[in-house]
């Protein structure tokens, strides 16, 4: 299992349609990130910030998010949600939501 945290800007006047958007996510959306082997999600906002955290329990991630990426209603879901997101301009080149590293974690 491996641990990922990410972070991206939320846009102020959407603040509360990606609430929104996100206290009905969609199921088949929901149902791709299981098939994709992701585990203990969460989405945290705090000044601005949008961070995520998840746990991958796969073996191939490259081929999991390439296969959450070709999924049509994901494509669709991302494309709700993108509107009410800002990039970081310190994220890496391809990244939407810039990866973080881990510096401590406890079990």
């Amino acid at each position: 299992m491996k641990r990922y945290g990410m972070v991206i800007g939320v846009n102020a006047e959407k603040l509360e349609e990606y609430k929104r958007l996100h206290a009905a996510a969609w199921p088949g959306v929901l149902k791709m990130i299981k098939e994709c082997n992701i585990e203990n999600y969460s989405i945290y906002y705090k000044d601005g910030l949008l961070f995520s955290y998840y746990e991958y329990v796969g073996t191939d991630y490259e081929a999991d998010m390439a296969k959450m990426a070709a999924d049509p209603e994901t494509q669709r879901w991302w494309a709700v949600c993108e509107p009410c997101q800002r990039p970081l301009d310190t994220r890496k080149e391809g990244e939407w939501w810039a990866t973080m590293e881990e510096v401590f974690h406890l079990d």
